[in-house]
């Protein structure tokens, strides 16, 4: 149990250093990415409405998935999840 927690410290600590841009990337990088990307930098403000439309999508993707999990809403009478809960020959 000891060993998975020591690897796995060892690995995100290791991870951190590749993830992150090395100086001569640090230098080419606008002010935005802060150092957070490594190789190519953004070509056009293009890039930064793509990657902020793209990071719009995922947080709402998240959202409504961890909302509909935890409340997901079907009251209806004639609903598939009733149908299943309420049969009788259901077995378990």
């Amino acid at each position: 149990m000891m060993k998975k927690h020591i690897f796995s410290a060892l690995l995100l600590t290791g991870g951190y250093n590749i993830a992150m841009a090395c100086d001569a990337c640090k230098k080419k990088q606008a002010v935005v990415p802060g150092g957070l990307t490594h190789g190519r930098t953004p070509d056009s403000q293009w890039d930064y409405v793509i990657v902020l439309v793209m990071v719009v999508i995922v947080l709402l993707t998240l959202f409504y998935s961890v909302k509909w999990l935890i409340r997901p809403g079907e009251k209806s009478a004639d609903h598939i999840k009733q149908f299943i809960l309420n049969n009788s020959s259901y077995e378990r």
